[in-house]
């Protein structure tokens, strides 16, 4: 199986075991360290440590471009490109800690994220779908409205430091409900560098990694 033929791979140990249960262990220690100065009033909600509020999956601990996370995401570039056989400059990083009942909306991705990853970084199982069509079923992603007959996807289930390579823009992807406690996963996004979003979205259009959204080139 390869990526040009079907737009989506999985990858066994695109790191190794033991990094991701250090970014495991790292990303709990900050969202309960991140929960105790919020719910203090130590300080105010920033997105340089991450919200509760992602609104495709509300209630759950996120980060965009957390430090470590854009480490990975260059970390992983050689190995996504390999696959890929392409080159590509690197987008953003998003990282969440699903908790039970959560599920992630079908959807598709913007602009930045031509080539996604998700990777397992720890917690308990919990399978992600893809649709290789590439067909159109969403009616409303908030509300998590999907066509009749739309195609059930192929079911992906993921060991930490596995990753599920696939093209973002392409492919709807999705979670159904999740019936472990806790699940940590990090998105890492890439662009074609002389692709339809090419350069235009290196970095999200931001000036270098690590930065929050909505910094933008001046």
């Amino acid at each position: 199986m390869s990526f040009q033929e079907h737009k989506y791979l999985v990858v066994r140990q695109a790191i190794s075991p033991e990094l991701a249960n250090f970014c495991f262990n790292y990303f709990m220690i900050k969202r309960q360290a991140v929960a105790y100065m919020y719910r203090n009033k130590v300080l105010q909600e920033t997105p340089l440590l991450g919200s509760w509020n992602d609104p495709l999956v509300p209630g759950v601990y996120s980060h965009y471009a957390d430090t470590v996370m854009e480490t990975l995401l260059l970390k992983v570039l050689p190995l996504v490109q390999h696959h890929v056989q392409e080159d590509l400059v690197p987008t953003y990083s998003y990282a969440r800690v699903y908790e039970k009942g959560k599920a992630l909306v079908r959807h598709k991705d913007r602009e930045s994220c031509e080539i996604s990853a998700t990777l397992n970084l720890g917690g308990d199982a919990w399978p992600i779908f893809i649709d290789p069509t590439g067909t159109n079923n969403v009616l409303d992603v908030k509300k998590g409205l999907v066509k009749s007959g739309a195609p059930e996807g192929v079911q992906v289930d993921l060991q930490p430091g596995d990753l599920l390579l696939y093209s973002g823009c392409d492919l709807e992807h999705w979670r159904e409900p999740f019936t472990g406690d806790i699940c940590a996963q990090v998105f890492l996004h890439y662009n074609r560098t002389d692709g339809r979003f090419g350069r235009a979205h290196q970095f999200d259009q931001r000036p270098m990694l690590g930065l929050p959204h909505g910094i933008r080139v001046a």
